[in-house]
């Protein structure tokens, strides 16, 4: 998702050179001038013919198309430079890849293998190993910087307590994304610009920042003209499900509603985490989600400043409750511990990734093929991954603590293309 700011797209248009129109010029004609009549020529030889002169070639109107790499991090591998690709339990990735085939299937790379896996029968792990082995080739995905490590976080589908309706207890609106909230995408228009996109509304016949988290927080200010979906009792709760993208609402009668991310205000993500380590509210080792929790449950009249100092803002969309999971950026519903985001301008979105890391704060190895089928604003890189841990408190437990160092490698069709013409 891209994000407005000092620095953003949306106000580098006001100066960059390529979004003013070309000006068009004409050259004055003069008349011809009235000349005397001049006397009689005297005799000449005969002219020789000689060949006409050939004109000069037209310059091209738009550049030569140069092949350029499609995802220029991804290097190829042999099956044997997969570290740990043996040493996991394969078959529990299946349904999460025959998921990623729902959407994957209809372009023309993946026809093939999300044919022959969706009529194959459950496989093994050893099946399941051999299936990719011969039709898939290994990338080891890096940063732009050649190394091969980066960081691996998490996230999971939390459970907050809310109604439907604004009662006492719960006060805290999760909104739907608002009519006058503009998205801008560029990928028509600028190929390299494809996985970005602007956000604000129009003031006049200006595109302008939308309202902050702050700003629309404040009793509907600046404008803003929410339309609430549910309520949470807890706001610190609802700050943790816009991070997460996705969650449920238990209401009073026990029923649960299901949430997920439809849009977001534009403005980048500053972490609340962070903040209060910076200003020595919080050891680094205690900012995690628990710790954040503890803290604003111990200072209530601090915690609204701390909340509003994040200046992004996601609106939600009910879902139905009976998806097995909740949908990520590929429009499929996520699996527990075998979905993971990726940053899609370096990993093709639904690819299988086999992923190489440790425990939540543990040297223990958690070494999985995963699917590539989410986003999110903070991840950033061609080692950067979160793993989605599943729902409820216990994978709550789980994400809270998981901040690790790990490695992929980016599974592809043998035929996958992965150049493309820039123009």
């Amino acid at each position: 998702m891209f994000l407005l700011g000092p620095s953003s797209p949306v106000m580098l248009l006001r100066t960059s050179p390529w979004l003013f129109a070309l000006l068009l010029s004409a050259c004055a004609v003069q008349p011809p001038a009235v000349l005397p009549v001049p006397p009689p020529p005297a005799p000449v030889p005969a002219p020789v013919p000689v060949p006409a002169p050939q004109p000069e070639p037209a310059p091209p109107s738009v550049p030569i198309p140069v092949p350029a790499a499609a995802y220029p991090t991804l290097r190829p591998v042999d099956w044997t430079a997969v570290a740990f690709w043996q040493d996991d339990r394969a078959g529990e990735a299946w349904t999460a890849f025959l998921r990623s085939c729902a959407t994957l299937g209809k372009r023309t790379a993946w026809q093939a293998v999300c044919a022959d896996a969706v009529a194959m029968p459950p496989p093994d792990d050893a099946t399941v190993r051999t299936f990719f082995e011969q039709r898939f080739q290994p990338y080891q995905a890096s940063q732009e910087d050649g190394s091969t490590e980066g960081m691996i976080t998490r996230y999971y589908e939390p459970l907050l307590k809310g109604d439907r309706v604004r009662t006492a207890r719960a006060r805290f609106p999760l909104y739907a994304a608002p009519d006058d909230l503009i998205t801008v995408d560029l990928a028509s228009v600028y190929p390299e610009l494809k996985n970005l996109r602007l956000r604000g509304r129009l003031a006049g016949n200006k595109l302008v920042p939308y309202p902050t988290r702050k700003e629309i927080e404040a009793a509907n200010g600046n404008g803003f003209k929410g339309r609430p979906i549910a309520w949470a009792e807890d706001p610190v709760e609802l700050c943790f499900l816009q991070i997460q993208g996705s969650g449920r609402i238990e209401l009073p009668d026990g029923a649960h509603l299901r949430v997920g991310y439809a849009d977001q205000n534009g403005h980048p993500y500053l972490s609340i985490g962070k903040l209060l380590v910076e200003r020595g509210e919080l050891k680094l080792e205690q900012a995690s989600m628990q710790g954040i929790k503890d803290w604003g449950a111990k200072n209530p009249d601090k915690l609204p400043e701390l909340l509003a100092s994040n200046p992004s803002f996601v609106f939600f969309r009910e879902l139905p409750n009976d998806l097995p999971g909740p949908l990520g950026a590929l429009g499929v519903p996520l699996t527990g511990g075998r979905s993971i985001a990726i940053d899609p301008r370096f990993i093709p979105l639904g690819a299988p990734v086999f992923l190489a890391t440790t425990q939540p704060n543990s040297p223990l190895p958690l070494n999985r093929l995963v699917m590539a089928q989410d986003t999110g604003g903070a991840i950033r890189g061609g080692v950067r991954a979160d793993f989605f841990w599943g729902f409820g408190n216990a994978a709550g437990e789980l994400a809270g603590r998981m901040k690790q160092r790990g490695r992929m490698w980016v599974l592809l069709p043998k035929d996958f293309p992965l150049t493309t013409v820039r123009r």
